[in-house]
């Protein structure tokens, strides 16, 4: 059926419809939807794209509009953007004319309108570099007439100051002289000289007023022109967030209604049933400039069960282990859980020992730029790179490993799980939620000092508590050790690799994370992602989170793979975005979890399972008949007023509030860390500094003891087997020295190599220095772990009945 004929367009009139639009040599001419609304032609694939995917836009006020032929036009804005078009016959071609010509003529009006009446541009269709050459060329004459003015007031200046000194001396005269002959030759000069400078003084006024009168004629007009383009950044600003939070919501509602459609499965039935035009079956914009080459397919897709697994049944339906078999419309994970597990406690009345903090002091508004101090470091590791303040947040390194326990409900519930693939799955939710405070922390945490602890006492608020210590300094790591009473107990060890691109910036968490839960005695283990910091040279900064996580749980076999997809401007898919399967030990999928890092995830119960179409790049995807998906974890709202306290959450926001007992190397009694939270910069980078300095000469102290010790076999001998400098002082006779105490030892330069060597490493050796420290950690152990096989530091014991008693002898002056 033919389409209906647009109507004649008038002027204000919003005049949309189809045309052919020039892609490339390959494909020609391809049907386009176009729409032409206040002075702007904008152009989609297809009708139902006007809603959410603009595919271009260009600006008629500064374009040209020429004609080719009977059915061809071009529109062009000065070489940025150019379409070439073709309407389906002259007529339409000319109702199109027509129509952008009174479009781009009303558009002008309005730019003139907008104009004060004085400027001197004229209000008439010029192009893009007419009227920037019209621009530069009143900026230019404005600035010559002003720097006139300026010579006329230098000049005015210099006479007033010459016929003053004159004058001056004439008055001078006058006084001294007697009566006489003399007296009217003198008076005469007198009034000459005052006549002078009166006229000298008029001129100078005179130019002042012009001079001013211009300054201020024109400063209105610079004012204007300067708030116009701060109105358009802010539109232009709102209008992409309002574009972004449409996608988001279009995505989500697609995800939601669960039925994928045949397009993601094939791509070649994208245009099957669609409009038969020229372009349809084929798009430059997917293949040219809306797809991200690094983009990855996906590797599955969901799809709703067949109604039958909706209903409980005494059979195991698609094989899955009738321990997880329910009524997925009515039973929740959690409530199923805790009614098939009658030996789980039941949760106890907790009072929570004090009323913690929910504000820190606002942050100040500090500019520093970050380019300044880092283009000279391209290619060096983040340690290497001096870094003030002004860039940190006032938290340490290990505040922000602690900060994983603040979804540690997920592993209360896991607990609680009578299967071990449930269980995986709030683990594997667990993991996901320790990266949803990063989404706006662009701050740089506090390298720990090599012996500095952190405790996260929430024994009787929440059921937990956990240690932290710097571990070691080379290589930089550090131990997290955290228990809890609803039975499980997490333990990490980690170590960040990071280098500096110039654009971005990429951190690198080396190490592995372990979950042991007692009752089940399931032993889960997993590794970090590639956290990276995007726009360092120029525009806001922002973090995103990349790479795959395989969470193992040894004693099962099961495993859980999860993907966080790289954020790409031209990715269809949601930002953020992470998926995971759950399998057993023979790699049948039993659930499936998706979602989002910085907000929420869900998991549903998986039916069947089936391989589907090829995907874009040939890979064959599986298909996962699911139940409905069921909400896991959500992240908690920030507190208000968060972006004037660094993006913090409430967990956040109580880590370094002074609490009474802990350790004098608790990173609470860091004095730099806590100087930048009461907002005396200057004060935290002058004591960072002293710490800095400090721990160098406390270093450079130790390495001479060592080279010392390694002159003596007997010493040589004992440092072998880890044994401290204290204990062969006898034989080196340096017993009197503080640095071969066991305190001492404990002591060492912070997490990364401090901030100011430049090109060579600590005290002048060089970067790739090999150097291991030898000092013990006071709380940890390092062991081989025979249920991953791994080496890490584990926790030895001690600290919690040290702080019992109140003794912290062992523990080390660092700050």
């Amino acid at each position: 059926m033919a389409e209906p004929k647009p109507p004649t367009p008038t002027p204000g009139d919003i005049y949309k419809g189809w045309l052919f639009k020039w892609t490339n040599y390959i494909k020609g001419y391809q049907r386009r939807w176009f729409v032409l609304s206040n002075g702007l032609l904008s152009y989609y694939r297809t009708q139902a794209e006007m809603g959410h995917t603009c595919r271009g836009t260009i600006n008629l006020a500064t374009a040209n509009i020429a004609v080719e032929d009977s059915c061809n036009f071009v529109i062009s804005n000065g070489g940025a953007q150019t379409y070439h078009l073709k309407a389906s016959s002259e007529v339409e071609r000319q109702r199109w004319v027509t129509a952008l010509e009174l479009a781009k003529a009303k558009a002008i009006q309005m730019q003139a309108e907008s104009d004060e009446s004085g400027d001197d541009c004229p209000a008439v269709p010029t192009t893009s570099g007419q009227g920037g050459s019209c621009r530069n060329s009143e900026i230019q004459s404005t600035l010559r007439t002003l720097n006139n003015k300026v010579e006329d007031l230098v000049t005015c200046n210099d006479l007033i100051v010459k016929h003053g000194s004159a004058l001056q001396r004439s008055l001078s005269e006058l006084e001294v002289i007697r009566v006489g002959a003399d007296m009217g030759e003198k008076i005469r000069q007198v009034t000459e000289r005052a006549t002078l400078f009166r006229i000298t003084s008029n001129a100078m006024i005179n130019a002042c007023r012009d001079f001013l009168s211009l300054a201020q004629t024109h400063s209105k007009r610079w004012q204007k022109a300067l708030q116009t383009e701060r109105d358009q950044r802010i539109c232009l600003e709102e209008t992409l967030e309002q574009l972004a939070k449409q996608h988001n919501h279009l995505e989500r509602a697609f995800r939601g209604a669960t039925v994928m459609p045949p397009s993601f499965s094939n791509p070649s039935l994208v245009n099957k049933g669609g409009v038969s035009g020229k372009g349809d079956a084929s798009d430059e914009d997917d293949d040219n400039e809306f797809f991200d080459a690094m983009e990855d397919p996906a590797e599955f897709i969901t799809v709703p069960a067949d109604p039958k697994y909706h209903r409980r049944s005494g059979s195991n339906v698609s094989g899955i282990s009738s321990e997880t078999g329910m009524d997925e419309q009515s039973v929740n994970f959690d409530d199923l859980s805790l009614a098939s597990n009658p030996e789980s406690p039941q949760p106890l009345e907790l009072e929570p020992v004090r009323q913690r903090r929910t504000r820190i002091p606002d942050k100040p508004n500090y500019y520093l730029n970050l380019w300044s101090i880092m283009k000279n470091c391209i290619g060096k590791e983040l340690s290497k790179i001096p870094m003030p303040v002004n860039f940190n947040e006032p938290l340490s390194m290990l505040q922000r490993l602690s900060e994983d326990l603040e979804y540690h409900e997920l592993l209360d519930k896991a607990a609680k799980c009578q299967s071990s693939l449930e269980q995986m799955c709030y683990v594997a939710a667990f993991t996901v939620s320790s990266y949803s405070t990063t989404v706006h922390r662009t701050g740089k945490p506090f390298n720990p000092l090599l012996g500095e602890t952190f405790e996260l006492d929430r024994l009787r608020e929440s059921g937990y508590r956990s240690l932290c210590e710097q571990v070691s300094h080379h290589p930089p790591a550090a131990a997290h050790h955290a228990i809890s009473e609803k039975g499980w107990t997490l333990r990490q060890e980690i170590t960040l690799a990071s280098k500096f691109r110039g654009k971005y910036l990429s951190i690198m968490p080396l190490g592995s994370i372990q979950c042991i839960f007692d009752k089940s005695k399931n032993h889960y283990t997993w590794k970090k992602v590639t956290t990276t910091v995007h726009n360092i040279i120029v525009g806001k900064l922002w973090i995103d989170q990349s790479g795959e996580i395989d969470v193992v749980n040894h004693k099962t076999g099961d495993r859980c793979h999860l993907k966080f997809a790289p954020y790409s401007y031209f990715s269809r898919d949601v930002p953020r975005k992470v998926t995971g399967v759950v399998t057993d030990k023979d790699g049948k999928a039993h659930y499936v979890l998706s979602g989002t890092w910085d907000e929420k995830m869900e998991f549903s119960r998986v039916m069947q399972s089936s391989k589907g179409e090829n995907g874009t790049e040939g890979k064959q995807r599986t298909v996962y008949q699911t139940l409905r998906a069921k909400e896991i974890w959500k992240k908690n709202p920030l507190p208000e007023g968060a972006e004037n306290m660094y993006f913090f959450s409430s967990l956040a926001l109580t880590l370094n509030e002074p609490e009474e007992g802990v350790a004098p190397t608790d990173s609470r009694r860091r004095p730099d860390q806590r100087l930048m939270e009461e907002g005396h910069w200057d004060e935290a980078n002058a004591e960072k500094q002293r710490l800095e300095e400090k721990q160098r000469t406390v270093r450079r102290e130790r390495e001479r003891e060592a080279v010392k010790a390694a002159s003596s076999p007997v010493e040589a001998d004992s440092l072998e087997i880890g044994t401290e400098a204290s204990e062969v002082s006898d034989e080196t006779n340096a017993e009197d020295s503080p640095l071969n105490t066991p305190v001492a030892s404990s002591y060492g330069p912070s997490q990364f190599p401090y901030l100011m060597e430049g090109k060579e490493g600590l005290y002048g050796a060089p970067i790739k220095s090999t150097h291991q420290d030898n000092t013990q950690p006071l709380w940890f152990e390092k062991i081989d772990d025979p249920i991953s096989g791994e080496t890490m530091h584990i926790y030895k014991g001690g600290y919690w009945e040290a702080k019992e008693k109140g003794s912290w002898d062992i523990c080390p002056d660092i700050f």
